[in-house]
């Protein structure tokens, strides 16, 4: 096989990306077609009269959009438009007939792999629950790469392993790449790039202060309570596996990141699990305790969804609410919508707020925030005492000039997690 035919074959999508899109075209040409048919419903009811509760329609016209609906089952109908928008600059317009059948040779682009978040983000709970194949399942990555949550494996992926363990955990429609935005992969953690750029990102300085850095990848689409039990198992799965004593671990959460990590805390602690006992830190960065602003929350997933060109046609989805966001906007740690889950004891939780301009404490800054989480609610904060989160003095930091966005990568932040989370100096040997 010559150069251009090998990066023409890494360069196709998986035979699982094209079945996703595929069902998730039906499902959106099915859904579509029941909107449309409501409206036109409640459009020729006669006056003074209901529309059928069913919100379908009678006689021929009814027959017109059965006959749609057929066909949409049995053609999968917008297929090709979908399929067109996956290949687009991802392969030549005539190997579309064969993305099917070629297998992905190369670890997915962070392209697919940011348009499959935002996808998750709006329509995961839908996509899990229709088993969709672009439905993301929940795990913890090193360089967007699976662990094995094995010992053998472990040891073999990690032979550096550090007893220190510092885990990441992306927002609503980020992954777990979304912590190394314009890096290289961390040399000396699974990466081989550019040292000057890899050590941008905060796992390359993490890495540096001796942690072995992980990553959570999830569908934020989900609801955080089922995220925060998943990634509980994930975590006592790695404690028990992990080929060096673990001695301390880590976790900073980036928005949505920081609820589905208190929420993991509290269940695992309820169930008794092992790995709440080696918790240490837990830093939440941009999370709305106290929960995001619909309309703020509205423009920031189409903000996201529009950052790239490859998931700009789907920024109208956004008008859908998944459970993910719904649980965002109320900042809902659990099942039980009235429980409550405070900060964890024996932990040291820390908070890092942005606001969009001096943090002077105006009123302007306290109700924008970062643009999406208002400063109250990143630090915690409320009217109502039993709700309020109560971090202890020097344990938070606000940013000013820093977005929602910019916070995972900017260096003041950095620089403070830096400085809380630095581990002691080795003792020095004795003869």
């Amino acid at each position: 096989m010559n150069d251009a035919a090998a990066t023409h074959r890494r360069r196709l999508p998986a035979a699982a990306d094209v079945r996703g899109a595929a069902q998730l075209a039906q499902d959106a040409t099915a859904g579509l077609v029941d909107l449309v048919e409501a409206v036109h419903a409640g459009i020729a009811r006669a006056p003074g009269l209901p529309a059928p509760a069913d919100g379908r329609t009678r006689g021929i016209t009814g027959l017109v959009y059965r006959t749609v609906r057929g066909a949409t089952r049995l053609a999968g109908g917008g297929v090709d438009r979908l399929l067109g928008l996956l290949a687009t600059d991802l392969v030549p317009a005539d190997a579309a007939q064969t993305l099917a059948q070629t297998p992905r040779t190369q670890p997915a682009s962070p392209t697919r792999e940011a348009l499959v978040a935002a996808l998750n983000g709006v329509l995961g709970d839908h996509l899990e629950a229709s088993g969709n194949p672009l439905a993301i399942a929940l795990q913890l990555r090193i360089d967007g790469q699976p662990l094995v949550l094995q010992a053998e494996a472990l040891r073999l992926l990690l032979p550096q392993a550090s007893p220190a363990v510092a885990v990441l955990v992306h927002g609503l429609c980020m992954s777990d790449l979304s912590w190394a935005r314009g890096t290289a992969p961390v040399p000396g953690n699974g990466g081989s790039a550019d040292a000057d750029a890899a050590s941008s990102s905060l796992a390359a300085k993490l890495a540096a202060a001796g942690y072995t850095t992980l990553a959570l990848h999830y569908n934020s689409g989900r609801s955080i309570a089922r995220n925060g039990a998943d990634f509980a198992q994930q975590l006592e799965a790695l404690v028990a596996a992990w080929p060096v004593p673990l001695r301390r671990l880590v976790i900073i959460g980036h928005s949505m990141g920081g609820l589905v990590a208190r929420s993991a805390q509290h269940q695992a602690q309820q169930q008794g699990q092992r790995w709440p006992s080696l918790l240490s830190d837990l830093a939440c960065v941009g999370t709305p305790h106290q929960g995001a602003p619909l309309e703020q929350l509205g423009h920031a997933v189409t903000s996201v969804l529009g950052a790239t060109p490859y998931a700009k046609p789907f920024a109208r989805l956004a008008r859908l609410r998944s459970a993910g966001i719904t649980d965002l906007r109320h900042g809902r740690l659990l099942d039980d919508r009235l429980a409550q889950a405070p900060l964890p004891a024996g932990v040291r939780c820390l908070a890092l707020a942005g606001t969009l301009g001096e943090a002077d404490g105006a009123m302007r800054q306290r109700v924008l925030g970062d643009g999406l989480v208002p400063l109250p609610s990143a630090l915690g904060q409320h009217a109502d005492p039993a709700r309020a989160l109560h971090f202890k003095p020097g344990h938070t930091w606000v940013g000013a000039g820093i977005g929602h966005l910019a916070l995972i990568t900017h260096p003041a932040v950095h620089a403070q997690l830096l400085s809380w989370l630095a581990l002691p100096a080795p003792a020095a040997a004795t003869t």
